[in-house]
């Protein structure tokens, strides 16, 4: 056995030389080469390689488009759809319910539901001003209030407003019946007549307005034509200035001016008089709230004048205690 294995090692050694030369295959029996062609020359790397270029032409600049007009951009925005100029239709008259129900009964349900939904009826009393002035000299009292019946938009209203002395009694009072209809959110306007009782009896026919100006302002204005020819006019002004969600301060303002001299009635052209007012009030409840304040009051002019050929004084500043209420 070992006199093999050294035959076999001694015949892989004589052979190793000849299986490390290449093999020539074109020696190899039914073997053909083919002819030597010669390589071609090395050309640039082309990334489109295998595929066929069109020649590149210049390419002319784009010129800018002109900037669109106005005739343009309204024929490139959307139409407004065309509101048709025609009456609305006219309200349904085949009610569902009087399939079932009297149309009698149904008629009466509906009237009932326009009347609940804007279309009812009111009523309230209210006393602005009510209250007893301490002053030099003679203390003395002062009214201002209103009533009116009506719905929100057709109101009929009586107002009234006066004062006087503790000694002397009521020295001025006046009462005016209004037809008042709202001819916005916050105004009304109103006409009618004023009846004057004190200084001296005489009518007036009326027209004002009164309402809720911006920044929370309650005006009210209005201008007077007496029987005899005299013109008036009155403004009034207030601002409710809420220091808690009870306590409100409230400042005021009236001013009272005439387009000529009526010595009967005390008034003179021009600015009359004015009052001014600061009132704190506690609204123990919404319809009810005491004050106390201070007024201060004064004559000008021509009224002034009549007010001291009389013996009266011009001007006078008061403590005020009132209250204010409605129900």
């Amino acid at each position: 056995m070992i006199g093999r294995s050294i035959i076999v090692t001694a015949s892989l050694l004589v052979a190793s030389p000849a299986l490390a030369q290449p093999i020539d295959h074109s020696k190899m029996p039914g073997h053909q080469t083919p002819a030597t062609v010669a390589a071609p020359k090395p050309a640039a790397v082309d990334p489109h390689a295998g595929h066929t270029m069109p020649e590149a032409k210049p390419v002319a600049s784009p010129e800018p488009a002109p900037a669109p007009t106005a005739g343009d951009a309204a024929e490139g925005a959307p139409e407004e759809p065309a509101i048709p100029d025609t009456p609305p239709p006219p309200a349904p008259t085949d009610h569902a319910a009087e399939r079932f129900y009297a149309p009698q009964a149904m008629a009466a349900a509906r009237a009932q539901l326009r009347r609940e939904h804007g279309g009812g009826r009111y009523t309230q009393v209210m006393a602005k001003l009510a209250e007893y002035q301490a002053k030099d000299g003679e203390d003395g009292f002062r009214w201002e209030g209103e009533a009116w019946y009506g719905g929100d938009i057709n109101r009929v209203f009586l107002k009234s407003e006066g004062e006087g002395g503790v000694d002397e009694g009521v020295e001025e009072a006046e009462v005016q019946v209004l037809y008042s209809r709202a001819v916005g959110p916050y105004f009304d306007v109103q006409a009618g007549v004023r009846q004057d009782f004190k200084p001296k009896s005489r009518s007036y026919a009326t027209v004002g307005f009164e309402g809720l100006a911006p920044y929370w302002f309650d005006v009210e204005g209005a201008l007077f034509l007496s029987t005899k020819g005299n013109l008036s006019a009155r403004i009034e002004g207030s601002y409710d200035l809420r220091l808690t969600q009870k306590l409100i301060l409230q400042p005021s303002a009236e001013l009272n001016l005439a387009a000529q001299d009526d010595r009967r009635a005390g008034v003179g052209s021009g600015l009359s008089n004015a009052e001014l007012g600061l009132r704190l009030r506690y609204e123990i409840r919404k319809a009810f709230a005491p004050y106390i304040g201070v007024s201060w009051e004064r004559k000008f002019g021509r009224s002034a004048d009549f007010s001291r050929a009389e013996g009266h004084g011009v001007e006078s500043t008061s403590l005020v205690v009132g209250f204010r209420g409605w129900f």
